[in-house]
């Protein structure tokens, strides 16, 4: 099955802070691709300005959804909430 949409949620994060989110990112890299309905890829994205992480699914219909599961509220949220410098920028994006 290849990736039909991408979920693109950017943060900033202050350096001090990055090791606190990669952890969470790690921790919860497996149990989204093995869970979540319709997840394909998940990937980190590290730049000096901000952190990116990249979901890629086979629906927009599963990409969206994702935003209401428990792990991405009560798990995900919960873990990276502490490192923000900022609200984080979740963008949804079909590949064409």
């Amino acid at each position: 099955m290849s990736v039909k949409a991408y979920l693109e949620i950017t943060m900033k994060i202050n350096p001090d802070k990055r090791p606190a989110a990669a952890k969470v990112y790690t921790d919860y890299r497996q149990p989204f691709l093995d869970t979540i309905e319709g997840a394909l890829t998940k990937e980190l994205l590290v730049r000096d300005e901000d952190v990116q992480v990249l979901h890629g699914f086979d629906s927009m219909e599963h990409a969206k959804a994702y935003l209401e599961t428990k792990m991405f509220q009560d798990d995900v949220v919960a873990g990276l909430k502490p490192t923000w410098a900022g609200d984080p920028d979740i963008r949804f994006y079909t590949v064409a």
